[in-house]
């Protein structure tokens, strides 16, 4: 059924253009992309609004996180968003539930909007900031053996980023696996007991508002209803996704389209367990900068970096966005 999207900004649609590109768009999480517009979700619906596409100048990803994303606890209590800015300065932020869905929709971005940009204006400042610092650190006179070592590297990140939704996914996976293993029983007794309270502040706030006893049932009702929704989304009680069945399938799925990915590429440098740009990126720098020559050095220097990394560690945007995509996948097999 089709529900016509609210627009948004100065600059509009026609009402036929705008049925068949909200109906044909590519739905990625509670939004969507279309030819012409990208379709964004209020706090209750899906691809409620609209933007059209020629007036927008960025889109990009907004990450609220705890502190301790690095130790060994593993990533908890991050937030994703997909920030939209247009019309020379308006702002629409959309929240998600999964950061992989935010993921994926700046990857067809990248593919089918390359006008537009996928990076804040500060983070392209502490990008050439990162950029400046990492010049300083090259090694100055590279080896036949390390050009050779880039290059393979290279060439591999360029493989899997031709189909980027698979790193995305073994990411997400290894997450998932690391939070649920590493969240304690305690927390999810406490959700279940906020839980069925929730309920009951709900039902009793309905049964005010039927029996037309006291004024606050409809405040009972919404209180109840909003930490219904706050407690489901924190993933902390078991669900039919959020298991450990459910996600050992997820990982292991993962894990195998990533094995069957990389088969037909000879001697791919890195696991499929461990197959991600960003783990790549870091081999890269390890050669770069002097701490690798061989690809076996370059991994081991991969390793040991990530091992050193913990939440008293002061690290680069870049380095963080690094870190999070992949220490849980080392995490989970012990760096082995």
């Amino acid at each position: 059924m089709y529900i016509r999207p609210k627009q948004l900004g100065n600059s509009s649609l026609p009402d036929e253009d705008l049925k068949t590109d909200r109906m044909n768009c590519q739905k990625i999480g509670p939004c969507g992309i279309g030819e012409k517009a990208i379709y964004l979700n209020s706090f209750y619906l899906d691809r409620r609004f609209y933007i059209p596409m020629n007036t927008i100048t960025r889109i990009y990803k907004r990450i609220a996180m705890s502190k301790g994303g690095f130790n060994k606890k593993g990533v908890f209590a991050s937030m994703p968003y997909l920030v939209v800015e247009y019309d020379h300065g308006q702002v629409k932020q959309c929240n998600f539930k999964f950061e992989q869905k935010v993921d994926e929709l700046l990857d067809y971005v990248k593919t089918h909007f390359p006008q537009i940009k996928t990076l804040s204006a500060k983070g392209e400042e502490i990008l050439a900031w990162e950029e400046a610092q990492r010049e300083k650190r090259k090694k100055k006179n590279l080896t036949e053996q390390d050009r050779e070592t880039m290059a393979e590297i290279i060439k591999a990140k360029e493989y899997l980023e031709e189909e980027p939704t698979l790193s995305t996914s073994l990411s997400y996976a290894s997450k998932s696996m690391r939070v649920y293993n590493n969240t304690k029983p305690t927390y999810k007794w406490v959700a279940l007991t906020i839980l069925l309270g929730a309920f009951v502040v709900a039902a009793y706030g309905i049964y005010c508002v039927i029996s037309r006893t006291g004024n606050i049932g409809i405040y009972c009702v919404l209180g109840g209803i909003g930490i219904v929704f706050l407690v489901s989304a924190s993933n902390i009680l078991p669900t039919a996704r959020n298991n450990r069945i459910a996600l050992e399938k997820q990982l292991e799925k993962a894990r195998a389209e990533m094995e069957k990915y990389i088969q037909s590429y000879e001697n791919f440098p890195l696991p499929a367990r461990y197959a991600h740009p960003a783990a790549l990126d870091r081999m890269y720098r390890s050669v770069e900068e002097g701490r690798a020559d061989t690809m076996a050095e370059a991994y081991e220097d991969l390793k040991a970096g990530l091992k050193a990394l913990h939440s008293g560690v002061e690290v680069s945007q870049t380095e963080y966005d690094e870190v999070v995509a992949i220490k849980p996948m080392f995490l989970l097999e012990d760096y082995q």
